[in-house]
Formats: structure tokens, C-alpha cells, sequence
């Protein structure tokens, strides 16, 4: 009897893959033997601390531990804790956790030491698993991170204080799918309340760190904050000699701005080495957790409603510019962006110098530089660039001066420029927007009690990064004369 032969089973053939009974898992593809997603991310319960605190660290992995690393960020990055937090959750994510957090519970307390210097501190979280249990069983790791700030207390510390600019972090973090941006908001949304209570976003290495690690590189003693402090805990001003703003601070509450003034007018001094600089007005709620901006949106702020209350439009959560608040920031930083706009970013003025043109040499701010009228300031490090501040100018032989029909103070004096200006789907919203309107990045100064100085630029601590001697010195002239 002749024997039949084994008819072998069919490759079986489904979009491009093959499989001998079963359907292979392509190369990419997830199957039922892999090992789930591998994530940890987490916030600390507040923003700022200072000595003695703990700081609840509310996380969330799919793993059931990870080793947390605190640093502080300075010019040398200072491991001050490490540990291991256990027993974690893979907690959900709330719809509205852009808005109102994440509502994750405390996993981590680490306590803040009395040697733990005023300064920024990043978190480091990372998990590690070893793949699946019958394939891909490589370890895997992952990493996220937070940050925190501890603050000084209340009448020790520098004279000098910085407080970072935490509000307008918290205003571009889309973790949730939304910030105070469409553009990167989920289907081109734009927010108008912000947690503090998610995972962040943290520009703090655009701008800040710069300055920080140049300064303490300088041997600089500078004490730091963050803006919700100036609003929850303003006895932080007691015994400082002089605020500093850097980078780009854009978003402002009226307690935020009313401790800058009041610190000014009883004779404190204000140094802005920034941009953009309290362009927007916000409302803190719930304790400092969360921020309201309406932005352009400004007519569904429930604030609108009461226009015929002035003392209330105050509060409306726009452009401080805006006529409806008439507080605009000119009248405290001598400059504003509806004057300004952007120089080298956003397509305007992509070709220009990225410097200033120096006006006023023989002023103290620019004692040592050898800079004389008409040089530029700058530009190697392109230290006019990104978004700019200045004010409506008249020019005479050359030489600008404020109008003051902005805001300025009588006093002001412009020291520098470079030209700015907005782009035209940033500025068309505001109904008194003049179509055309050209300005300038402002480096400036002016007396209102104290002594403010304004660089009208969030990128002047780039040129602190590249070394720039003249950039540096004018820093140092600020520093040395407001700041003792």
C-alpha cells in the first residue's frame, strides 16, 4: 500500500504577514505576548518650597516602583537626594486634567534639608521592566521628570531675587491635550485654565539657566523664587534690594504685580532682562494651583460681564495692554510688546542683526564695554531675539525717544534698540490695533522710587551663555550698582 503524503498546512496570508496556523506579529506590530507600554511621570505637589518642607511627589507607572533623583541646576548639577518610590499606580487621567489636574495621590514625600541651597530642582523618575514574558524580554527603561523651587525664607538669603518664570511654564504645558496655545493644543484648542497639578513643562533651560550658571559662575549670591511666591508669599521681598526678571516672564496675576510695584516705589530697584514681560494678565485659583487666561477670548471671561464696573475690568485676564484693564506694563517695566513684537522669530525680521544699536554710551550701564554710538550690542549671540519689548518712539537726528503716550514713565530713557515687529495673526484680534505698526526691542531705564532697568528682549541671558564681554559687563554694571 503506497503511503499518502502530509499535505502541509497553507501559509495563511493577511495584509503582507504570514503565518503557519496563526497570524505572525510583523515587525512593529504590537501581538498578544508582548509586554504592555512602559511609562512613569509624575509633579510635585507645589511649586515652591523652602527649607524644612516635605515635597509630595504624585506619580503615576505602569510599573509598580521607580528611582527618583533630585539635582539642583546650577553651574554644576548638584545630586542632593535619590530613592526609590513603591507600591506606584497607573492611575487614570481625568478629561479635564489640563484644567484641574490630575488629582493623582502623594506616592513620594522627600524632605527638603536645611543645606538644600534657594534654586531650581529638577526630578528625575525612571522605571525599568524586563520586556515580555515569552518574547521582546530585553529590560527596558524609561524617563521623565519635574521640577520645584525652594525659596528662601522670609528675610534671609541674597538681597538679589529671582523669581522664575513658573506662570508662563505652566501656560504652554499642553499635558492633558491642552495649554493657553492652540497651537499646540488637541485640534488646534486653545485652553483658558491651567494646572499646576500634571506633569509640567519647564522652560527654565530656554532662558534662566543661563543666567543661573553664569552668575554663580561669577560668584554671584542670588536667592530665587517663583512668580506664584510674589502672590502667596510677598514677606519674601523683606530685606531684597533688587527683583529680577529673565527670560521670558510672560504671564502676570495683579497680587504678582502689585508686590513688584509696591517693592519698586518703596525704593526697592527692578532689573527686567527679559521679554514679553508681563504681557498677559492671570487670575490664580484654587490656592495658587491652576491659572485663568481668556487671552483674545477676552469677551467669555465672566469678568466682561461687568463692564461697567472698572475695579473688576481691572482683573480681565487679557493684555495688560488692553484698554479695558489700562494698566499696561509700560508702566512698570517702561516697556511693552504692543510696541515690540519679534525680531529673528515667528518669519519677522529673520535677516536683521539680532544686536542692539547703542544710543546712550557714556550711560553707567554701559561703563567698561568701550561701546561707542552706533555700535551693536550683541549680535553674536544674537541677544535681540525671539519676542521684544519697547515703546512708541519719536526719532530726532537720529535719536530715539519715548512719546509716553503708551504708558512710559516721564523719566524713561532709551539707552538701545533693534527693530521688532508682530506678525499679523498675533496682533489683528485687539480692536485698537494700528494695521502696519512698526516697533523696537527697548534697553531703557527709569526712576520710580527705585531704579528699574529694562532689556526689552527675552534672549539677553544667550549672550551670557556665549560669553560675550560686553553683554557681561553691562549684566555686571546691573547687578553690582542695584543689587548692594
Amino acid at each position: 500500500m503506497t503511503p499518502v503524503p502530509l499535505r502541509r498546512r497553507p501559509f495563511l496570508r493577511i495584509a503582507g504577514l504570514t503565518s503557519l496556523g496563526a497570524v505572525a506579529v510583523g515587525r512593529g506590530m504590537a501581538g498578544p505576548d508582548d509586554p504592555p507600554g512602559l511609562y512613569v511621570e509624575g509633579y510635585a505637589g507645589r511649586v515652591s518650597y523652602q527649607a524644612g518642607d516635605e515635597v509630595g511627589l504624585h506619580l503615576s507607572s505602569s510599573s509598580s516602583t521607580c528611582v527618583v533623583e533630585v539635582a539642583r541646576v546650577g553651574v554644576r548639577r548638584e545630586i542632593v537626594w535619590s530613592g526609590e518610590a513603591s507600591k506606584l499606580g497607573d492611575h487614570p487621567i481625568p478629561e479635564d486634567a489640563s484644567s484641574h489636574g490630575c488629582r493623582w495621590p502623594v506616592s513620594l514625600k522627600v524632605p527638603v534639608g536645611a543645606s538644600w541651597r534657594s534654586g531650581y530642582y529638577h526630578v528625575t523618575l525612571r522605571a525599568r521592566d524586563g520586556g515580555g514574558r515569552y518574547v521582546r524580554r530585553g529590560g527596558r527603561t524609561v524617563e521623565s521628570s519635574c521640577y520645584f523651587v525652594v525659596r528662601p525664607r522670609e528675610g534671609e538669603g541674597s538681597k538679589v531675587l529671582l523669581p522664575f518664570a513658573t506662570h508662563t511654564y505652566n501656560a504652554y504645558n499642553n499635558w492633558g491635550g491642552f495649554s493657553l496655545y492652540a497651537y499646540n493644543g488637541r485640534g488646534g484648542n486653545q485652553g483658558h485654565r491651567v494646572s499646576y497639578e500634571r506633569p509640567p513643562t519647564s522652560l527654565f533651560p530656554n532662558w534662566e539657566q543661563a543666567f543661573v550658571e553664569w552668575a554663580e559662575a561669577s560668584g554671584l549670591d542670588i536667592a530665587y523664587a517663583t512668580n506664584g511666591d510674589l502672590e502667596e508669599h510677598p514677606g519674601i521681598l523683606k530685606g531684597r534690594r533688587l527683583l529680577l526678571s529673565v527670560g521670558h516672564d510672560e504671564y502676570w496675576s495683579a497680587p504678582m504685580r502689585d508686590a513688584w510695584e509696591g517693592f519698586v516705589e518703596r525704593g526697592g530697584n527692578a532689573a527686567f532682562l527679559s521679554g514679553n514681560t508681563c504681557c498677559w494678565q492671570v487670575r490664580s485659583e484654587d490656592g495658587g494651583r491652576a491659572l485663568t487666561c481668556w487671552k483674545q477670548n477676552f469677551q467669555q471671561d465672566p469678568v466682561f460681564a461687568a463692564r461697567g464696573n472698572t475695579a473688576t475690568l481691572a482683573t480681565l485676564s487679557s493684555l495688560w495692554s488692553h484698554h479695558l484693564v489700562g494698566r499696561p506694563e509700560n508702566t512698570l517695566t517702561g516697556v511693552g510688546f504692543l510696541w515690540g513684537g519679534y525680531h529673528r522669530s515667528h518669519g519677522q525680521l529673520m535677516d536683521a542683526s539680532g544686536g542692539y544699536t547703542v544710543h546712550q554710551p557714556s550711560h553707567w550701564l554701559f561703563e567698561g564695554t568701550r561701546l561707542q554710538r552706533g555700535d551693536t550690542l550683541g549680535a553674536k549671540d544674537t541677544v535681540v531675539g525671539y519676542e521684544c519689548d519697547g515703546c512708541e518712539l519719536a526719532w530726532h537726528d537720529g535719536t530715539p525717544s519715548p512719546t509716553r503716550r503708551d504708558g512710559t514713565p516721564a523719566s524713561f530713557q532709551v539707552l538701545a534698540t533693534a527693530p521688532a515687529q508682530w506678525h499679523p495673526d498675533d496682533c489683528e484680534w485687539y480692536e485698537r490695533w494700528e494695521k502696519g505698526r512698526k516697533g523696537h526691542a527697548v534697553l531703557g531705564t527709569y526712576q520710580r522710587g527705585g531704579t528699574v532697568v529694562t532689556v526689552g528682549s527675552t534672549d539677553w541671558s544667550h549672550g551670557l551663555r556665549g560669553r560675550d564681554p560686553a553683554v557681561e559687563q553691562v549684566t555686571r554694571n546691573i547687578l553690582r550698582r542695584l543689587g548692594a
